[in-house]
């Protein structure tokens, strides 16, 4: 991996890098990080407690990826946790990690959960959407306040006043961010997806492996995005009609 961070660091016309980690081998990283400019990094963290993280993630490693938090703090690089809220599972940490913003300088982002299982039909429906998480954080933090999103930001931001840090929801399932949604999505397999609901429009590794040039490839590119369905729940209704696949995250890549 910090080969490829690294080439990618020398390239021009790359303003800034982020990663996203589940944070379990990163902590010995973290000052290659540094020296090679990741300024900003998104650690997957779905819980503060120990067991819980255990029953959710079949591994025994909450005690690494809290060292890689505090290792990412000590040497300054924006820390985002991204906790994907799940009925039944964690909804009782979501006080706590706003707390945690308290005296830590990091955006907690409240994540909707969303059926990519690999069996959406079973999808039993949203316990938890962007209101109702927004409600109890509200109950908890009865000043929480509004700030402004930054521009294409999927997230909508909260503050706490008196706390360092700040708090982030975002709708994935309900999608209402759409509209200003500026990221598109390269698999593992090398399939360019405008959106996460869509099937993938075109094969960059194939592309490569049959030598297509720069120019190429930047035309191809530009055609693929301008195809990009008008929201997710198009690209969603486009993919069951062609092809009814359902992908799990570990396919797509997240």
């Amino acid at each position: 991996m910090m080969r490829f961070l690294t080439a990618l660091s020398k390239l021009d016309g790359l303003n800034e890098i982020s990663i996203t980690t589940n944070g379990v081998l990163t902590a010995p990283l973290v000052p290659e990080l540094k020296k090679i400019g990741i300024k900003s990094v998104n650690l997957s963290l779905d819980t503060l407690d120990s067991g819980r993280f255990f029953a959710i993630t079949r591994r025994d490693e909450f005690a690494k990826v809290m060292h890689t938090l505090e290792e990412l703090l000590k040497h300054d690089i924006d820390v985002k946790i991204n906790a994907v809220v799940m009925d039944g599972q964690n909804t009782q940490d979501i006080i706590p990690m706003v707390e945690m913003t308290r005296e830590l300088p990091v955006s907690v982002r409240f994540i909707e959960e969303m059926p990519f299982n690999g069996d959406d039909h079973n999808y039993k429906g949203l316990a938890w959407d962007h209101l109702r998480i927004l409600q109890e954080i509200k109950e908890g933090f009865p000043l929480l306040q509004k700030i402004a999103d930054p521009a294409f930001s999927t997230s909508s931001n909260y503050h706490v006043p008196g706390h360092k840090g700040n708090v982030g929801i975002i709708a994935a399932y309900s999608r209402t961010f759409c509209g200003t949604c500026n990221r598109i999505r390269i698999t593992p397999q090398g399939e360019l997806k405008n959106c996460l609901y869509d099937d993938g429009v075109l094969n960059i590794k194939d592309m490569l492996r049959d030598g297509a040039s720069n120019t190429q490839l930047k035309d191809t590119l530009l055609n693929a995005m301008d195809q990009r369905a008008k929201d997710g729940w198009e690209a969603e209704r486009s993919r069951e009609i062609t092809t009814g696949i359902h992908e799990s995250m570990a396919a797509i890549g997240g």
